[in-house]
């Protein structure tokens, strides 16, 4: 272990119980020693593609608003739509956090658009999400906030992981990932699928169907749909992190941001999502405003594709609200061993099926 460097868990269903009813911590934990000073090792490899990929995605844009054609700009939205909804819906709130669950055929859709967002596969998305939360900002943590906001939000993919990133993972349980037979499936032939789904069909598709130019196509449809889906999923991890309010709990960094909400689908609201992250919505919402992988689960909902969402009572959020928010009013996944019990028994389940 590196010197001084921080392994604790530093929030509500991670290494040790939940402390309170309202599913928090008793104990202040700010004080808390978050960031090692440590000499960063770059990946010039990445650091390169990235930096490749920021400029053509640069050119992608101008082409966008110069010369592609509508076809190209309404079919490099969609493409950005389902693969935002493949990490949001999909890594996120199903595999990582298991706050719904979801049928076969939703879940070979979800992997599908996940392939197509090339954030790598799903279950090495999940398990590193797991570990992001158990260990939130401390060494561990994969894009440790406290490190600035470029570190959080590119730059922990242009340098080496810090040991207690690997640490942890490799002690991290995802038994239940690897059970599905459709994340295994994705896992195996990521390298061929991923290729295809991100890059080759995106690119031969507008010149193919509707006479786009090979130039148009690469740098718009493909580059800059890509970039632009990077950043919004990064903004979670580090504008989330660091700019708005903590209605619900004011001792943690995520706050409640409607900028990342409304380009992420309605990951945004991360101090809600951080103090509940098994509840399936990831807000206190009424509606599907700047939410809208809450409507795409609640929509399989309804025709049974997708079952057991799980919730936060009012009860239990009017608690924690106030005993630790801001005043601006508001665990990793639903199952964890460590979640709190009374936690358990308060949630709604909407649309419960016995299995």
């Amino acid at each position: 272990m590196a010197p001084n460097a921080t392994v604790e868990a530093t929030g509500v269903l991670n290494e040790v119980d939940a402390e309170t009813i309202d599913g928090g911590l008793s104990k202040d934990i700010t004080t808390l020693k978050r960031a090692e000073k440590r000499k960063i090792k770059l990946v010039w490899r990445n650091v390169i593609a990235f930096g490749y990929l920021h400029l053509a995605a640069v050119y992608g844009l101008w082409l966008l608003l110069t010369s592609a054609r509508l076809y190209t700009v309404a079919f490099a939205f969609i493409l950005y739509v389902v693969s935002g909804l493949g990490i949001t819906a999909g890594a996120h709130r199903l595999w990582a956090h298991r706050s719904y669950k979801a049928k076969l055929p939703l879940r070979i859709i979800l992997a599908v658009f996940n392939t197509i967002a090339f954030q790598d596969c799903a279950m090495h998305w999940a398990r590193d999400h797991r570990v992001h939360h158990k260990y939130s900002e401390t060494d561990a943590d994969p894009h440790n906030a406290t490190r600035g906001f470029f570190f959080s939000h590119i730059g922990w993919l242009l340098c080496r992981k810090h040991p207690e990133v690997i640490a942890k993972g490799r002690q991290l349980d995802i038994a239940d990932l690897q059970a599905d037979p459709v994340l295994r499936f994705q896992k195996k032939y990521y390298m061929l699928l991923m290729p295809l789904a991100c890059f080759i069909l995106p690119t031969v598709t507008p010149v193919y169907f509707w006479g786009e130019t090979w130039t148009n196509a690469w740098f718009v449809a493909t580059l800059f749909r890509w970039t632009f889906i990077l950043n919004a999923t990064w903004l979670v991890n580090s504008a989330a992190h660091k700019w708005g309010d903590r209605p619900y709990d004011k001792t943690i960094n995520p706050s409640e941001n409607k900028t990342v909400a409304s380009f992420a689908f309605g990951e945004g609201w991360h101090n809600y999502h951080h103090v509940f992250p098994w509840d399936y919505k990831t807000a206190e919402l009424g509606n599907y405003r700047m939410n809208m992988t809450t409507a795409f689960i609640d929509f399989f909902s309804y025709i049974g594709w997708a079952y057991d969402l799980k919730t936060v009572s009012n009860e239990i959020i009017e608690k924690r609200v106030k005993r630790t928010g801001d005043g601006s009013h508001n665990t990793w996944g639903w199952g964890d061993k460590d979640q709190d019990k009374d936690e358990i028994a308060h949630a709604k389940i909407i649309n419960r099926k016995e299995e």
